[in-house]
């Protein structure tokens, strides 16, 4: 089931473009590429890491105004971000094989997590009778592992099949995205094994995955233009399908294809954004099938979005993400942190015409 999205992208409803003239670049952006951007789920409160080693806390205002807060600094190029469930915590890791979190109060980092290879992805989560929340962190030395904020040593340790590339954490829902295409879904309720493991329905490598904002599946993209849709029961696998996105138009007989780089979730509407190496970005409606808006090239490669946690602002970060290698950079290539005012009906979904 590939290419709903794709004929629906191409139909002339005429809305379905929509215009970046109000989007505000945040102010002392990092010096690097940026590699994630995470909200503060309490306040338009921004976090961004970067290939130049720091971590940079702005205030976002109500006009889009940003003023930075807080900078700290790993050993190495930062990877990702991600805020405790409460606003209060900040995570951090990197290629300096650990993982930092910033208390937000008092501004003290310390070393919370630490691995035998590069950490890609560290974030918070919470179980019921736990005492404050607790961290998951996923390296290249193939491992995940759980930490309790007050000890030194994991709480407990999963073998991955390979390297880890992306995940994400919702409800009580982990999907680990590795190396060799495998997708690895934990019920947190027991953490220390794979609820279900899967070959990613997508041909290519896996770049990112996205959980559902009901935490009932998750989305994957890869380096190929393509995106797929997965439930995680069985009894819904009737709803997953893939669909191809950020491509041009095919050129004697060649499609240029572009890396899927992120996708995020709306938190209140459900549906969800595509961001890739071709410099656009995407809103779909997962229920529906359907594009609902796709906008203009940014100017540069956009490597990651968040939305803030009351959908009305979303943002991207425009850098290199190395798609073309080495030749590919410049010191002129655009790196900036935008945001983008959701207005009106961008990111609802489309009203379900269901038979009866």
């Amino acid at each position: 089931m590939s290419g709903l999205f794709g004929a629906a992208a191409t139909s002339s409803t005429g809305n379905t473009i929509g215009d970046l003239k109000n989007d505000v670049a945040v102010s002392n952006p990092p010096e690097d590429t940026v590699s994630d951007i995470a909200f503060s789920p309490t306040a338009d409160i921004l976090a961004a890491s970067s290939w130049d080693k720091k971590v940079r806390i702005y205030q976002i205002s109500s006009t889009g105004a940003s003023e930075g807060k807080h900078m700290y600094e790993h050993d190495a190029p930062v990877f990702s971000v991600d805020f405790s469930k409460d606003g209060n915590k900040l995570v951090s890791c990197g290629a300096d094989k650990q993982a930092k979190v910033c208390d937000l109060q008092s501004l003290q980092t310390v070393q919370v997590a630490a691995h035998d290879s590069s950490v890609k992805a560290a974030r918070f989560f919470e179980l019921p009778n736990s005492n404050g929340p607790m961290l998951v962190t996923g390296s290249w030395d193939k491992t995940i592992k759980y930490w309790d904020l007050r000890s030194q040593t994991p709480v407990g340790t999963v073998a991955c099949q390979e390297r880890v590339y992306t995940m994400d954490v919702r409800n009580s829902l982990l999907v680990v995205g590795t190396a060799d295409r495998y997708i690895n879904v934990i019920n947190l309720q027991d953490p220390l094994k794979f609820y279900k493991t899967l070959q990613s329905p997508l041909k290519w490598q896996t770049k990112v995955v996205s959980c559902f904002t009901d935490a009932s599946g998750f989305a994957i993209g890869s380096i190929e233009g393509r995106c797929a849709i997965q439930y995680v029961e069985d009894k819904d696998s009737s709803a997953n399908f893939s669909f191809k996105c950020h491509r041009d138009t095919p050129s004697n007989n060649i499609t240029p294809v572009y890396s899927v780089n992120d996708i995020s979730f709306h938190p209140q509407h459900g549906t969800f954004s595509t961001a890739g190496s071709d410099g656009t970005f995407h809103f779909w409606d997962k229920d529906a099938k359907h594009r609902l808006k796709g906008y203009p090239t940014v100017g540069g490669s956009i490597t990651t979005t968040t939305f803030n946690s009351s959908g009305t602002i979303f943002a991207y970060a425009v850098g290199y993400d190395w798609s073309k290698g080495y030749m590919g950079n410049s010191p002129t290539y655009p790196n900036k942190i935008m945001l983008h005012p959701i207005q009106g009906e961008e990111c609802k979904p489309r009203p379900s015409v269901k038979k009866r």
